[in-house]
């Protein structure tokens, strides 16, 4: 009995031994199995990552052997600074790298000061513009003519002779914008200093001679009158007593505005074109902000004294001979100074002056060409033959 307890106690023993084996042995070959299980195979049998977070295969990427290649670090951040750049075709031409916000694509001639806060910079803002091209011979017909301007806008005055400084004696001078460049037009002036973006704030823009008398003038209600009829183009009437060219500027008493004229036989070929409508001379233009954008555009950088520009004024409004005209009530007087026309070189024994008339008459013929060439091009470009239309 004694030797049957001592067998049976053996056998026990051999099969807890076996038994501790086989658990193991199957511990070491479920991690024989799961370290050499692909991890894209979990994927392929559709176990969840809840589930597969459970193996330590997962917890621990570094003991995973895969066939797949890792992701390149570079194209993900090539493909993020892609998304990150910005380009707004929108934009003005050069700020397409600019987000919309921060771009200031106009403006003004509204001076600032050097301290405080931006925002409390300007105690108003002008809504008007006049600019003189002047020398400092004719100081005080400009001191006469500024003061005919309110407050409500600013003064821009353009030095052909070089002298600014001089012009400080008086006190709104010392408030006017100066630009000096020596023996240039006005128009060389507007084409490099008034650009429609700069000008931007101003409802209307006054581009005047130094010559000019203004005794009848008041800038003012000259505004109220241009607004009530519609004006987007216009100028003073002139006085007929001092030497004018055309019928169409002339003033004329019995009205507030004209918009239409006769001329001398056969200057008109069309009632509603210049010089019998929709024209202005150059001296005393006064432009609204849409229109000078156009006109701006049509200013030739080397035709600088701007012969036949008034002819071509009426390519920029739409009816042109319903939206430009004079304005009778607020009329000036054309004083026909000599003044930047002897700024020219005496050459071949001629006068400094008839140098500067002889090339503004072949700038006029000159202006005419491009302006036809120009109309010409488009319209082949379309496909159009203006001789077709009698109204061309």
């Amino acid at each position: 009995m004694r030797s049957f307890g001592r067998g049976s106690n053996s056998l026990k023993s051999t099969e807890t031994m076996r038994l501790m084996l086989s658990v193991c042995c199957g511990i070491i070959f479920g991690l024989i199995i799961g370290i050499s299980f692909p991890s894209s195979s979990l994927t392929k049998l559709n176990i969840t990552s809840s589930i597969i977070s459970n193996f330590p295969i997962a917890r621990d990427r570094n003991n995973v052997v895969s066939d797949e290649k890792p992701a390149d670090p570079s194209i993900k951040t090539q493909n993020a600074t892609d998304q990150l750049k910005i380009w707004v075709p929108s934009n003005p031409r050069g700020a397409e790298r600019l987000p919309p916000g921060i771009v200031a694509s106009e403006s003004d001639y509204y001076p600032r000061r050097l301290w405080g806060k931006p925002s409390e910079d300007l105690q108003s803002k002008p809504k008007y513009l006049v600019t003189f091209t002047v020398g400092i011979k004719q100081k005080r017909n400009i001191d006469a003519a500024v003061k005919k301007f309110s407050d409500d806008f600013t003064i821009l005055l353009f030095h052909y002779d070089g002298k600014t400084t001089e012009w400080d004696e008086f006190e709104w001078s010392k408030k006017a914008i100066h630009v000096s460049v020596r023996k240039q037009t006005k128009w060389w002036y507007a084409k490099r200093f008034l650009h429609p973006d700069i000008v931007a704030p101003y409802d209307y823009i006054f581009i005047w001679d130094e010559d000019l008398g203004v005794e009848h003038f008041d800038a003012k209600e000259y505004i109220k009158l241009v607004k009530k009829h519609g004006l987007e183009i216009s100028q003073p009437g002139l006085d007929p007593r001092r030497g004018t060219t055309w019928q169409m500027t002339k003033r004329r008493g019995d009205r507030e505005v004209h918009m239409k004229t006769e001329e001398k036989p056969g200057w008109c070929a069309d009632p509603h074109l210049p010089p019998c409508a929709a024209f202005v001379e150059i001296m005393a233009p006064v432009f609204s902000r849409d229109a000078w954008r156009c006109v701006w555009h049509m200013i030739q950088n080397d035709l600088v004294h701007g012969w036949g520009l008034d002819f071509a004024l009426r390519k920029c409004v739409d009816p042109a001979h319903k939206k430009i005209g004079v304005v009778d009530a607020q009329w000036i007087v054309h004083q026909a100074l000599p003044s930047l026309g002897n700024e020219g070189e005496a050459k071949d024994g001629k006068a400094p002056w008839r140098g500067v008339r002889d090339r503004c008459r072949k700038e006029w013929t000159m202006f005419q060409t491009r302006v036809a060439n120009a109309e010409k091009a488009y319209f082949k470009s379309i496909g159009v033959d203006p001789s077709n239309f009698t109204s061309y």
